[in-house]
């Protein structure tokens, strides 16, 4: 508490002397500033006005920074949408919805927002607490009695804050896997509890399918099902007609902006992202403009068109740092925090930016970045994998509005970071096929039942010659082609091993009491990708 106060009472002593009188022969040295009006309290100032020349004026270089963006990074499309003082004061749509077809894209166009869900999906919990149907302290299993992360104190103690602010120990991407090889929702989250765990409430990791829990204890309250809820508590509401939690109804959109992955030969429309399993974290679909009407709700804290929505005390904590991001990389960085659903970070200013970015590698990439002490928000929505494209535009939209310039080339700054989500994976990527592999065992000391308390039961068949490995509930096929000895390469292609991925399986007598095992690499993140054959 000592601590806390000198550091207010040193904060407070820099405003001070910052309203003392300069001394004459230095006057011209320092620059003009505006200080901050005295009725705000001191961690709400900041010694950096925008005057609405400058917000105006940057407003005035989207339509260049997106055409310009496009050219640099060649996807197929994007909108944007802008929201100041309460009203939407842009909201446009640049290039096509889909490759080799006409249609361009507009402000209604449709997109899927990947991880912009998160703080979407939050407001609409935010509308449950303010109902009084849940608290963010509410324990999970309150709601769902059956929910284990492993640990009997933990599963009973997590609350759906824990789960939202990414602080319930689950490891970095908890469940993906599963998703990725066909596993539904309820049985990843029943899997959950398989997984090694970090600290409860000190480790930091990212998960869509913790998230997806809390939100599931969430609708279970409110007697509905997910999608339903958002669409009862926050869609219909803010009128986001064209906004929703179902993946069939992206797909049955009239305007929508087809999702696209990359080829040698530029971008092909592929739409095979079909997030539902996670649809609090990543499932939601929606379009710049509907997206403007949410961001006038959360700078409103709550209100929107004059109406209340959502109360400000339900919404104020999921737009507040609950959890610290990881370590500063420097004592001198600014540290990085998550709300619930919310990236919650300070700017080169000073001011507060809630954010967050979304991402498939299957086709699409969004970013949302808000300012409340501007009252200022953009969303900028992209049908093609992460380039960069989004931040850049967020990033130099915000800096040209805020400094009158951009502190950077925010497109070749973000660029090597977001592509890197869609390389392929894998350690034999790029790799030459041995010259003189020492030769395979008979097919069938590899045929058989496999199985994995996680994954679940995997098959390998021969077929045709071949070997082929079966995964997942619908025995998903993937040809095996030999490498070495008792090993082979599969090429898996799903969001998290994008096209080029290559996943060593190793074949090898566990013991000779269990006999053949199977590693398969790209099921090994957690040390959990060993089959056993059971005949």
């Amino acid at each position: 508490a000592v601590r806390n106060l000198l550091g207010g009472t040193l904060f407070l002593t820099g405003l001070f002397a910052a309203a003392l009188p300069v001394a004459a022969d230095t006057d011209s040295l320092l620059p003009k500033l505006a200080l901050p009006d005295p009725i705000i309290a001191p961690p709400m100032a900041v010694l950096l006005p925008v005057p609405d020349e400058r917000l105006t004026a940057a407003i005035s270089t989207l339509d260049d920074l997106a055409q310009d963006v496009l050219m640099r990074t060649g996807i197929p499309g994007l909108a944007i949408a802008v929201v100041h003082d309460g009203r939407t004061v842009y909201a446009r749509g640049f290039g096509k919805r889909a490759v080799n077809h006409p249609e361009s894209i507009d402000a209604d166009t449709v997109f899927l927002l990947a991880s912009l869900s998160k703080p979407v999906g939050a407001t609409v919990v935010a509308t449950q607490v303010d109902a009084g149907q849940v608290s963010w302290d509410s324990p999970v299993r309150e709601f769902l009695p059956s929910f284990d992360l492993g640990d009997p104190w933990v599963s009973d103690h997590v609350t759906i804050g824990d789960l939202y602010a990414h602080r319930s120990g689950l490891p970095d991407h908890a469940g993906d896997d599963l998703e990725d090889i066909g596993f539904d929702r309820s049985t990843v989250l029943e899997r959950l509890a398989l997984l090694p765990k970090g600290s409860f409430r000190v480790d930091y990791a990212y998960t869509n399918f913790g998230i997806t829990a809390a939100a599931e204890a969430v609708a279970t309250a409110a007697g509905m099902d997910w999608a339903s809820l958002s669409e009862t508590a926050l869609y219909a509401p803010l009128g986001m007609r064209s906004t929703s939690s179902k993946h069939a109804d992206y797909m049955a959109r009239d305007n929508r902006a087809a999702s696209h992955v990359a080829t040698e030969d530029g971008y092909a429309v592929s739409d095979l992202r079909q997030p539902d399993a996670q649809s609090p974290a990543g499932g939601v679909s929606s379009s710049a403009r509907d997206m403007a009407r949410w961001m006038e709700m959360v700078l409103g804290r709550g209100m929107a068109d004059g109406e209340r929505v959502i109360s400000e005390d339900a919404l104020l904590p999921a737009m507040s740092a609950q959890t610290i991001r990881g370590s500063q990389v420097d004592v001198s960085a600014r540290p990085g925090a998550y709300g619930f659903g919310f990236n919650v970070d300070t700017r080169l200013s000073g001011r507060v930016m809630l954010s967050h970015s979304g991402a498939f590698s299957l086709g699409a990439s969004t970013s949302v970045a808000i300012i409340p002490d501007l009252d200022l928000g953009i969303v900028v929505l992209t049908n093609a994998p992460p380039t960069g494209a989004a931040e850049g535009i967020t990033a130099s939209f915000l800096d040209r509005a805020e400094l009158g310039m951009e502190s950077r080339d925010w497109l070749s700054a973000y660029a090597p970071i977001m592509t890197s989500l869609s390389a392929p994976v894998g350690h034999l990527v790029g790799a030459e096929h041995p010259a003189d592999p020492v030769p395979a065992g008979p097919a069938e000391s590899y045929v058989g039942t496999y199985d994995n308390a996680y994954f679940g039961p995997a098959s390998v068949v021969a077929f045709g010659g071949s070997l082929v490995l079966k995964l997942g509930p619908e025995s998903r096929e993937l040809p095996l082609q030999h490498w070495n000895g008792d090993t082979f390469v599969v090429h898996p292609v799903t969001e998290n091993q994008p096209a080029g991925s290559v996943s060593l399986v190793e074949f090898f007598e566990a013991s000779t009491e269990s006999g053949m095992a199977m590693q398969i690499e790209h099921l090994n993140s957690e040390n959990l990708g060993r089959f056993q054959r059971l005949d």
